[in-house]
């Protein structure tokens, strides 16, 4: 008889075992030679060698699969083990599995722009209306990289700008004011990792979620870094941002041009940037627009309602927004 320890890199245990420890019970069943106990991210299993190999594999083939979908459900581990390829429907346009195996798409034109325009280049912009989906779209992407370990890290970042509140009257200390403004981000990735997942990421700092004052005097590498809500930055703040970039990493900033909260004497960085760098090479903007919308059907209204005092397409190389 023969021990071996299985360790699993990184899937998330509650996906991969099961409620209850369902997925291992059905595992010992279906491996009925094996002594399995498994605990936290380990499985220690003894038994023949033979079908202690043919176990491990099995194993690594639904960690695999259980990582890319976020989940592992009975039909799937009997497919695997019995060596068939799992059902898995096909969806044109997926970026990722999220939550439960939920698909989360690129939906709109615009959204396949941004994947293709993130695939192709290290600095994206993606400009347009609340609700099309740009900043959802971009940290999909970004979770997809991680996954598929094209970088090991994930940056998160916004500009702490008051919209009408002040931040000295919130309750509590400096994260607990903080935080409020990084929730958006936060309520993206609940979407697509599992809770322990996302828990083990954020205290490890594989996701750091921060404002973007503490992303000075930082080199980031092998990582996603993505800037939301940019149109609140100042020349100084964005050039900082963009500054930032280091060695096989990828930006993407993405914001609303028609909705600055910056004191009117402040020109926003990301119309001054997006200006500015307009035509290099590995840079590339997408333009979002009302019918990107995806959120409530009313959003798209409210949007088209606004435009009648806001003109449309405000755009760098237009001589708009001019302090």
């Amino acid at each position: 008889m023969i021990e071996r320890i299985i360790i699993l890199e990184n899937v998330d245990p509650v996906v991969f075992f099961g409620i209850n420890n369902s997925n291992i019970q059905l595992l010992k069943t279906l491996f009925p030679k094996l002594r399995i106990v498994a605990r936290g991210n380990v499985i220690k299993v003894i038994g023949e060698e033979e079908e202690l190999a043919v176990f491990e594999e099995k194993v690594h083939e639904l960690e695999k699969f259980s990582i890319e979908m976020n989940v592992l459900k009975e039909e799937d581990i009997l497919d695997i083990v019995k060596g068939k390829a799992p059902t898995v429907m096909n969806q044109d346009n997926l970026i990722i599995h999220g939550l439960n195996g939920k698909p989360i798409l690129a939906r709109t034109v615009n959204q396949k722009k941004l994947v293709e325009s993130f695939d192709e280049n290290d600095l994206v912009f993606a400009i347009g209306p609340a609700g099309s989906g740009k900043t959802y779209t971009a940290i999909a992407l970004a979770v997809r990289a991680l996954k598929t370990k094209q970088v090991r890290k994930i940056i998160l970042s916004r500009p702490a700008v008051e919209a009408g509140e002040k931040l000295g009257f919130l309750p509590g200390d400096m994260k607990e004011k903080i935080d409020p403004y990084l929730q958006p981000l936060y309520d993206a990735l609940e979407d697509m990792i599992p809770p322990l997942k996302l828990k083990e990421y954020i205290e490890n700092k594989v996701i750091q979620i921060a404002p973007l004052a503490f992303m000075r005097g930082r080199t980031l590498n092998d990582a996603v870094i993505i800037l939301d809500e940019a149109q609140n930055t100042t020349k100084p703040q964005i050039k900082m941002f963009l500054t930032r970039l280091g060695l096989n990493a990828k930006m993407i900033v993405t914001g609303d041009i028609t909705q600055i909260d910056l004191p009117p004497s402040q020109q926003s960085g990301l119309i001054h940037s997006m200006r500015l760098l307009k035509g290099i090479k590995g840079i590339s903007t997408v333009e979002f627009n009302k019918k990107d919308i995806v959120r409530h059907k009313l959003v798209q209204r409210i949007v088209e309602a606004y435009e009648k005092e806001v003109p449309d397409n405000i755009f760098p190389d237009k001589e708009k927004n001019k302090s």
